[in-house]
């Protein structure tokens, strides 16, 4: 009888969910949110729960980011077979746009004092929707994060409205309202306050213990910081404008290979960008078309109209490349206009040198003995002998009067390298 009681305990003991667990693991998501987060969050809860963590916290302090990559994190959240805690944290931190879905999925919505929460109203990057097609965005995002908000037992109605109307609240309003669970100034009080807790998990109920719990941070591995770095569209615009330019040098000066390949590099780093961040396709292929003409200028004599065109071509491409109605991802207008205007700044420069050296007299070969002064060294005749440049030449004149001594004017070349001269004038 005890060993069927024992053997009955055990068996009921393992269909609950896990017991007891010594830590947290603690991830941050500090900026916009975009592949290099969703990468981060779901390493991260692969590796708690490969190694028994209590739970995953994550601090929060977003202005939003890229609708897919939100999705992506929201679903490592839900699929996770341990809690997930979002924290708007430290004071003077918020969840706005795309961070509000990513705690309204938590299955702990934690702020502290100082932090708002909000304004979740979907804002596309790179393209131009219509009023009928955005209502469908805004719809599809409501009914989202009422699902979401609902499936947490939070206030559904205001997560709506932080969609339909922007609407934002600070931490202790979100916690009356419902919208969050609990407010803690740091960490350890936070975990202390949300000990105990019950969370439902489609993997079992989970109760935490994290009071005292010890917190491993998790940082962002090399190719995640260099993912996040590239993810900035600033970046990813100075990538390309760095391409372009050692491309543009490599093309006008071939063999300096070192433009070549940093220009090559820059590129292809900038191209992974634009994978990881949506862009306006018309935008790039106005830049490519101001790297075209300005190589065609270097070519071509078209006495600075190719240029001018290219200068246009570029700063129109910088304008449309990126939404710049999105506040997360939008190059700076100082940046373009900066851009543009060292771009118009060296070719004006560049063209200028380049027209000077056309309008200036040749120095060599049959064009450059034109306007050359000399000296009659001989006169046979028809046949007269001038020293020129160091030289000795046959020469011919109109002139009856030409005698030795005479200083002269070189004003042709003839094809047997004979050249015709005048007297030169005092």
């Amino acid at each position: 009888m005890k060993r069927f009681i024992l053997f009955m305990t055990l068996l009921v003991a393992g269909t609950h969910a896990p017991g007891p667990r010594q830590h947290v693991d603690l991830v941050s998501i500090d900026g916009p949110i975009g592949p290099a987060y969703v990468y981060l969050m779901a390493r991260s809860i692969k590796r708690a729960e490969s190694d028994h963590a209590n739970a995953v916290l994550v601090t929060i302090d977003t202005p939003g980011g890229l609708d897919a990559s939100m999705r992506s994190i929201v679903k490592s959240i839900e699929d996770a077979d341990l809690p997930v805690i979002a924290y708007v944290s430290p004071s003077g931190s918020r969840a706005a746009s795309a961070g509000v879905f990513i705690v309204m999925s938590s299955d702990v919505a934690a702020m502290a004092p100082g932090t708002n929460i909000g304004a979740a109203h979907p804002v596309t990057i790179g393209q131009k929707l219509g009023k009928e097609m955005e209502k469908k965005v805004t719809n599809d995002a409501v009914a989202y994060i009422k699902g979401l908000a609902a499936q947490k037992g939070r206030n559904a109605e205001w997560a709506a409205r932080s969609v339909r109307k922007s609407v934002s609240v600070p931490a202790e309003e979100a916690l009356r309202m419902h919208v969050v669970d609990v407010i803690a100034p740091t960490i350890p009080a936070l975990l202390e306050k949300i000990d105990g807790m019950k969370i439902t998990k489609t993997s079992g109920v989970y109760t935490l213990h994290t009071k005292g719990a010890a917190v491993n941070r998790i940082n962002m591995t090399l190719s995640e910081r260099v993912l996040l770095t590239i993810s900035d569209p600033n970046i990813a615009y100075l990538l390309m404008i760095v391409g372009m330019w050692g491309m543009f040098f490599e093309l006008a000066s071939p063999g300096a290979i070192f433009p070549g390949v940093i220009g090559a590099l820059s590129l292809i780093l900038a191209f992974v960008s634009f994978q990881t961040i949506p862009v306006n396709y018309g935008g790039i292929l106005l830049i490519l078309l101001s790297i075209v003409l300005f190589i065609l200028e270097v070519k071509i004599v078209s006495h600075g109209m190719l240029a001018v065109g290219g200068i246009v071509s570029f700063v129109l491409g910088s304008l449309l490349l990126f939404d710049t109605s999105s506040s997360s991802f939008s190059v700076s207008w100082v940046l373009i206009l900066t851009a543009a205007a060292l771009t118009a700044l060296f070719f004006i420069v560049a063209l200028g040198l380049a027209l000077k050296v056309r309008l200036q007299r040749p120095k060599t070969g049959r064009e450059g003995l034109v306007g050359q002064n000399g000296v009659v060294k001989g006169v046979d005749g028809d046949r007269i002998k001038v020293f020129l440049d160091g030289a000795y030449w046959d020469a011919l004149s109109d002139q009856k009067d030409i005698k030795v001594g005479d200083k002269i004017v070189i004003d042709d070349v003839n094809s047997d390298m004979v050249v015709k001269i005048r007297k030169k004038e005092d």
